[in-house]
């Protein structure tokens, strides 16, 4: 299941509506695209947002994940193979790209693809045929490409790390998907989305959000885009059954920051460590941290440190 449950594309605001109807053209246009952004933004979704408007909806949409397969299989993998054509080559193999015959081929993380992998879907690319393993002839295919990256792909041109007639090849529209620290209008709705989908197996599910809980999300920086807030949506509903999600569900790291608590001092650490270690006998800690009593009694005291032990000696 990728960022949103392989569902819709949730959120109204003003950049993903932007991508939703430049989307919605170009599977019109019948053209290869590429879609680029950060890993979890959603990117599968966009590829079959285009499949379900375009006039090949009724076709297979196959996914491929280009980093998933070891170079050795890749071609196998794509283009198929005959029965008996190597070891283990059971059956006969349609390949994905067969698979996706009439319909869209959506390779994911396409820059991982290696430079010989990426010459022979260029060359399946430009004579709409595939040659399985073992195969004496070629199959005439009729597939669109829909490509995805996370990488600089201009950048792994002028590196020679990507070939530039396969990046002229897949990039002839590009849909660049914005992060989500930068669509602060669909934050809200797409949690409270993940919360209806995971709520369904829960008896008691919460029902919203706490308003700081909300905060923290609008304020939070999102590294790991949709699919964070995915997963801690979904870790905030293992807890015991309570009507609102609140701050003790979720990571700390995305509490609003006048709701952390304060930082421990390394003081007041070194002394916790060393009364534990000690058993919480204090002239024990003491001789530990090389202070005199007098001074660790006064630091505990500053400290608000409370005996951890039933019967501590001291």
């Amino acid at each position: 299941m990728n960022t949103q449950a392989s569902g819709p594309m949730v959120g109204n605001g003003l950049k993903i509506s932007a991508v939703k109807d430049f989307a919605g053209r170009v599977a019109r246009a019948n053209c290869n695209v590429l879609v680029t952004g950060e890993t979890g933004t959603g990117k599968e979704l966009v590829a079959r947002l285009i499949h379900s408007l375009s006039l090949r909806a009724k076709a297979p949409l196959v996914c491929f994940n280009c980093a998933a397969i070891p170079d050795a299989l890749l071609e196998a993998e794509l283009f198929g193979h005959e029965k008996g054509a190597f070891t283990g080559a059971w059956q006969r193999s349609e390949g994905r790209i067969g698979e996706a015959h009439t319909g869209t081929l959506f390779l994911d993380e396409v820059g991982e693809m290696s430079l010989i992998a990426q010459a022979k879907v260029l060359r399946s690319m430009e004579s709409g045929q595939i040659q399985r393993l073992g195969a004496k002839g070629t199959t005439p295919v009729d597939i669109r490409l829909v490509a995805a990256t996370n990488q600089d792909l201009e950048a792994m041109v002028r590196d020679g790390r990507f070939r530039k007639d396969l990046y002229f090849r897949l990039n002839v529209a590009q849909i660049a998907l914005p992060p989500l620290r930068e669509r602060l209008d669909d934050i809200l709705e797409l949690a409270e989305h993940f919360l209806r989908l995971f709520s369904v197996a829960s008896p008691k599910p919460p029902v919203d959000f706490s308003s700081r809980v909300k905060v923290g999300f609008l304020r939070y920086s999102w590294p790991g885009n949709i699919r964070e807030l995915k997963n801690v949506v979904e870790v905030a509903l293992v807890h015991e059954p309570y009507p609102l999600v609140e701050l003790n569900h979720i990571p700390e790291a995305i509490w609003p920051p006048e709701s952390r608590p304060e930082p421990m001092p390394a003081d007041r650490a070194r002394i916790l460590d060393a009364l534990r270690f000690a058993h919480w006998n204090k002239s024990e800690a003491a001789k530990q941290l090389h202070w005199s009593r007098m001074t660790l009694y006064r630091k505990i005291a500053r400290y608000s440190i409370q005996d951890e032990s039933s019967d501590a000696a001291t």
